[in-house]
């Protein structure tokens, strides 16, 4: 009885979108080939399998849920348990310390491709593709600086870490036969008033160049920036202003986290400006209460326009899709299949959108118009052909995820201790 009204609805609203030039089967053909690179830290709060107990480095992951992934075949079981119940083939985006590490101390400056031989080989066997991250925080050589350290030595160990890094996403790269986005990401900054800016941007410049010098053909490196940091609120030494003159002059991907910038800012409007000057964009899609929460991704007004803006730029060929939330005080599962069906009813949204005609609106000068069919579609029936891509992906339809997921709680979470 549902497919059957799920089936007319659908056809309605086909007829609605077809009264405005837009083919709803071509969206959902679309949508569908459009990959999300979920996070592997929310399944378990950013701990990884280096055996830390503690998160340093601007980094804080709040809430005890019961269940969270205690090992590797764990957190790959909640991942492939999401990914049933979100449309479509997604990503998994990882950070370095959830290698394969075999109980051995292996510390971050010797890090290989064999460490990460296991995730391929998993990558083969569910289809879903890895992306990568170096990861500078929760390290006894952490402190307030890495990259940007004044000691040689110091910055010489976490340079030494991101080349490793590099080799091993253009390993996943090359195994998976699509680049692997490898994010670079520090915490580096000061507590309070530093009178050496330009010093640690220039150790910061140079550990780049050093990173970078060698080419790689089956890896993207992408860049990103903070406002600042839990215990740094001072001084971000890779600010975005930082990063962008660096990107820019380098040709190196952006990476823009919704929660890295000031609340009043609209990171929606910094997608055309970046996409005239860097080759690609990453985003890493997350809802910042207040400031970087990391709240799971919710439909709101941010991810919409997010995405409406990827749309009306038609740069969904330049523009990679991630998440970066972590939320340990719900369902980590529910997490994960709430956040990315977010950014996907975001992006149905934005490719229902009729473009043309408010271009031609906009084109001619009639602004009454455009902000008048601009309303409009706002409550054309959009979640009609969502429910139908959910149809046809033989995915959860509507709220049928959630007793999914409690059954999944119920014989398998609750069992973890």
């Amino acid at each position: 009885m549902k497919e059957l009204v799920i089936l007319q609805a659908y056809e309605l609203a086909k007829m609605r979108y077809a009264e405005q030039g837009i083919d709803t089967d071509a969206v959902i053909d679309a949508l569908g080939k459009i990959s999300i690179s979920l996070h592997c830290w929310q399944a378990d709060d950013v701990t990884g399998f280096e055996g830390a107990t503690e998160l340093t480095g601007g980094i804080q992951s709040t809430g005890n849920y019961p269940g969270k992934a205690r090992n590797i075949d764990e957190l790959r079981a909640d991942i492939e348990m999401a990914a049933s119940m979100i449309p479509a083939k997604h990503r998994l985006n990882l950070h370095e310390i959830y290698g394969e590490f075999g109980g051995k101390k292996v510390d971050r400056n010797e890090v290989g491709i064999e460490h990460f031989k296991g995730w391929m080989d998993w990558s083969n066997h569910t289809g879903m593709k890895l992306d990568f991250n170096t990861t500078s925080f929760s390290h006894p050589l952490s402190g307030d600086l890495t990259l940007s350290h004044p000691d040689k030595y110091i910055r010489d160990f976490w340079i030494e870490h991101s080349k490793r890094c590099r080799e091993i996403a253009d390993a996943m790269g090359s195994n998976q036969g699509s680049p692997s986005i490898m994010n670079l990401w520090i915490h580096d900054g000061s507590k309070d008033t530093t009178v050496n800016r330009l010093k640690y941007r220039e150790h910061l410049k140079a550990s780049l160049d050093e990173i970078f010098a060698t080419k790689y053909s089956n890896m993207k490196d992408c860049l990103e920036s903070k406002v600042f940091g839990i215990g740094l609120e001072s001084y971000t030494v890779g600010s975005n202003d930082f990063y962008i003159g660096y990107a820019t002059a380098n040709q190196k991907i952006i990476t823009l986290d919704t929660g890295h910038f000031h609340p009043t800012e609209s990171v929606a409007d910094k997608v055309s400006s970046l996409l005239l000057f860097v080759p690609e964009l990453m985003l890493h899609i997350t809802r910042a209460v207040r400031w970087d929460s990391d709240h799971v991704t919710t439909l709101n007004d941010e991810t919409i326009e997010l995405c409406k803006e990827i749309i009306r730029c038609d740069a969904l060929s330049r523009v990679n899709i991630g998440l970066d939330f972590f939320d340990g005080s719900i369902n980590r599962i529910g997490a994960y299949v709430i956040g990315t069906r977010a950014a996907q009813k975001a992006l149905l949204q934005a490719m229902l959108e009729p473009l043309a005609a408010l271009r031609k609106y906009e084109a001619e000068g009639q602004y009454f118009q455009r902000l008048a069919l601009l309303e409009e579609a706002k409550s054309m029936p959009w979640s009609a052909v969502w429910d139908m891509f959910c149809l046809r992906h033989n995915v959860a339809v509507g709220e049928e995820f959630i007793p999914q997921i409690e059954q999944y709680e119920r014989e398998v979470l609750s069992k973890r201790g």
